[in-house]
């Protein structure tokens, strides 16, 4: 006979969004993020109760990790013991917890790696004094015990915090679809913050955000964000904190790094300063050193290259471009207490926590209320029986239910009778009227103070309170991290870092290029490849970049710093530009961007531009002027003042014309104002800038001819005019200069 098995279809859909559902729930819930309550994840929480029931309080001798993890993750947590072990581990290192849970011993990891700790088999630890705020009142009734996954055994649903935990340390948790950022804060000001909270239930969050002006690091760094910033974190529990490392100067003078942002590692920052330093973008530095040890856990110098470098600019630059400060983002996103995963702001979790802080010292002294009556119920029975001594112990002897008889001779409860029955002899013999009666006195005082703070919310919460101080006192400590709100660092311009020294460029008619240390060179000496020589050179500095100009108008833009060097051949500039159209380089300049210059083409036109429009950060460059497409750029020409300066052009009809720059209009780009009227093929051949009272000379082949400042009165006129005709034999003009 076929046995039929029922099964039930669904559609992949339905099945799969069901499952992703129940998934993603439980990341949320059970892994992720942590619960208001407490503070912690269920792991974390797992850990801290195994460690307890293994005996390992603050007191006790340590236990080989590895011993803790079995009983993790073979009792409560039925995961992998890496993973279980590094969430130990994280509680255990003081740079990444503020008030650490866990004491260990043994290689726990460090700054610079906190992922190099030894394997769970050969540390040890044990529980810090501060975990007894999560685990002193576990037996007292306080809590919810849940089975755990087999059934087998019993674990607390959630821990008796008497601490604000969840802002104590804080957490990081990625889950599906949300994720949480909790910074650490200080004991001390969130016990403020409460205490104020259960005097003034209606405080506004600006009041509370008094007396917890932000997170406080265990790194010791510096917050230095802007106030409005982080009222916006506690006002809304979304945001970002800005803080940065803490520096200051030696007696050598050099810059001492003593603390640094929250999980930053101290070799990454020397690596980042270090690869700038290799890559010559950081000559202000001169040497890098890691001094820190077991007295200076963090002691970076940083050795200046002379004292005249202002090490404020310094740091400033070097907390833009390293991990010397950085932002963490804040996202107060945990499990409330309806069990719901909700962004909360300072007041809501606080006034959460307050509730379930209330909520667990009302069940703690009902607890303690109902031992106290369980004692007190018994006592009395006690005196009963010590009273009636000798006819307690004849029943027992001689009767067949020594229980029933006591109930009925003294009207015993059955605990009563079972107590006193369970009691030997001996002690039946020590017993004293005036001890019992004693311990009555004391246990119904006791039991009157239980009840009147039950009866009375204000006076439980005078108790909550003084409990909070008490704690306070005991696990708190002074704010590690100074607030100083401070801009955000900007990194310092190549030009301020890089000291300027003077460089000639070289441009070989082959289109080489190369650029050599100072202004003694002589292109025309220095070596070139077969059939190549020495086209154009120009001189500056090196914190001004490089112009050049092809014969079509485009302009190009280098970093003179970044050209090879001149002892060498250098490069052809086509690997560093992309020359449109087969340009030709005419035009090398340098200088500052506010120098103005004549730019135009040979067939006529030309106007003034300032050399900082010239400037292109593209590879291809930018069309500057406009020329056309029989027509070249001319040689572009300074002019120190245009309103002085004249403008001297020879064309290839022999004429030479003479006229005012005042008369050309400043354009950042295009064709420009007609500068001389040209007839037919007529073209310019040279020209050049003259200072007024400057004489002109113009080289014609082999012969040269200097025109007085009185001579060029001759060829003097109006922009767009066409000049005066030059002598016979210089009517060819190569070049021309002034002086």
């Amino acid at each position: 006979m076929t046995n039929i098995i029922d099964t039930e279809r669904l559609p992949l859909r339905v099945f799969a969004e069901k499952a992703y559902l129940d998934y993603s729930m439980y990341v949320v819930l059970d892994r992720a993020l942590p619960n208001i309550a407490d503070g912690l994840k269920p792991v974390q929480r797992r850990i801290i109760y195994a460690m307890s029931e293994l005996g390992l309080s603050a007191g006790q001798k340590h236990k080989k990790s590895a011993r803790t993890v079995g009983d993790v993750i073979g009792k409560f947590h039925p995961h992998g013991d890496s993973a279980c072990y590094e969430a130990m581990v994280t509680m255990a290192q003081p740079f990444n917890y503020r008030y650490p849970l866990v004491d260990g011993q043994g290689n726990w990891g460090s700054p610079d790696d906190p992922k190099s700790f030894a394997a769970m088999r050969y540390t040890e630890s044990r529980l810090t004094p501060y975990a007894a705020t999560l685990l002193g009142e576990l037996e007292q009734g306080t809590v919810d015990w849940v089975p755990n996954f087999d059934g087998t055994l019993e674990e607390p649903r959630l821990l008796p915090a008497r601490l604000p935990n969840i802002l104590v340390n804080g957490t990081t948790g990625i889950a599906v679809g949300m994720a949480t950022d909790i910074p650490p804060h200080n004991i001390r000001e969130l016990v403020k913050a409460c205490l104020h909270l259960l005097k003034h239930p209606n405080a506004h969050i600006e009041k509370l955000c008094e007396f917890v002006p932000g997170p406080d690091f265990p790194t010791s760094c510096e917050i230095v964000s802007e106030p409005h910033d982080l009222m916006k974190v506690y006002q809304t529990g979304n945001g970002q904190i800005r803080a940065r490392g803490r520096w200051e100067r030696d007696e050598d003078g050099n810059i001492i790094v003593t603390h640094l942002p929250y999980q930053v590692s101290p070799a990454k920052v020397l690596e980042q300063i270090a690869d700038q330093m290799r890559a010559k973008k950081l000559p202000l530095v001169e040497d890098l050193r890691d001094e820190s040890d077991h007295e200076n856990p963090t002691r970076l110098v940083i050795v200046p290259r002379s004292n005249r470098v202002d090490a404020e600019q310094l740091m400033a630059h070097l907390f833009a471009t390293t991990d010397l400060e950085r932002s963490y983002r804040v996202n107060l996103n945990m499990i409330g207490l309806d069990g719901r995963p909700k962004v909360k702001n300072l007041k809501d979790i606080l006034t959460e926590w307050l509730e379930y802080r209330f909520a667990t010292v009302t069940k703690r002294l009902n607890h303690r209320l109902n031992k106290v009556n369980e004692r007190l119920h018994l006592l009395e029975g006690l005196l009963i029986a010590y009273l009636n001594i000798d006819e307690v112990i004849h029943i027992i002897r001689t009767a067949d239910d020594p229980k029933a008889k006591l109930m009925l001779a003294f009207g015993l409860s059955e605990i009563q009778a079972d107590y006193i029955l369970d009691l030997k002899l001996r002690h039946l013999q020590k017993i004293e009227e005036i001890a019992i009666q004693g311990e009555q006195k004391e246990l119904a005082a006791e039991r009157a103070r239980l009840e009147e703070l039950l009866g009375d919310d204000e006076k439980l919460r005078s108790l909550i309170g003084e409990e909070l101080k008490e704690d306070a006192k005991k696990y708190g400590d002074e704010r590690r991290c100074p607030i100083n709100a401070k801009p955000p660092a900007s990194a310092l311009e190549a030009a301020e870092i890089i000291p300027a020294e003077p460089i000639t460029v070289v441009l070989s008619k082959a289109g080489w290029i190369r650029a050599g240390k100072g202004h003694e060179i002589d292109p025309a000496s220095l070596s070139y490849k077969a059939g190549d020589e020495f086209g154009l050179a120009v001189q500056g500095k090196t914190n001004q970049l490089l112009v050049l100009l092809d014969h079509k108008g485009r302009s190009y833009t280098l970093n003179p710093r970044e050209l090879p060097s001149a002892r060498s051949q250098g490069e052809p500039v086509t690997t560093r530009l992309d020359l449109q159209d087969g340009g030709r380089i005419l035009g090398l300049l340098m200088g500052d961007g506010s120098e103005k210059l004549v730019l135009g083409s040979d067939e006529g036109y030309g106007f003034i531009a300032r050399l900082g429009d010239l400037e292109s950060r593209l590879k291809a460059g930018k069309a500057v002027v406009n020329v056309g497409e029989k027509a070249t750029l001319m040689p572009p020409s300074r002019t120190a003042d245009p309103a002085k300066d004249r403008f001297a052009l020879a064309t290839a009809e022999g004429r030479l014309l003479v006229f005012p720059l005042s008369e050309l209009p400043e354009l950042a780009k295009g064709k420009g104002n007609k500068l001389v009227a040209l007839k037919g093929e007529d073209r310019i051949l040279a020209s050049c800038v003259l200072p007024a009272g400057s004489p002109l000379t113009l080289v014609c082949g082999k012969r040269t001819l200097t025109l007085k400042p009185s001579d060029l009165e001759n060829y003097a006129g109006a922009r767009a005019s066409r000049g005066g005709h030059l002598p016979r034999g210089f009517q060819r003009v190569d070049s021309m200069q002034a002086g």
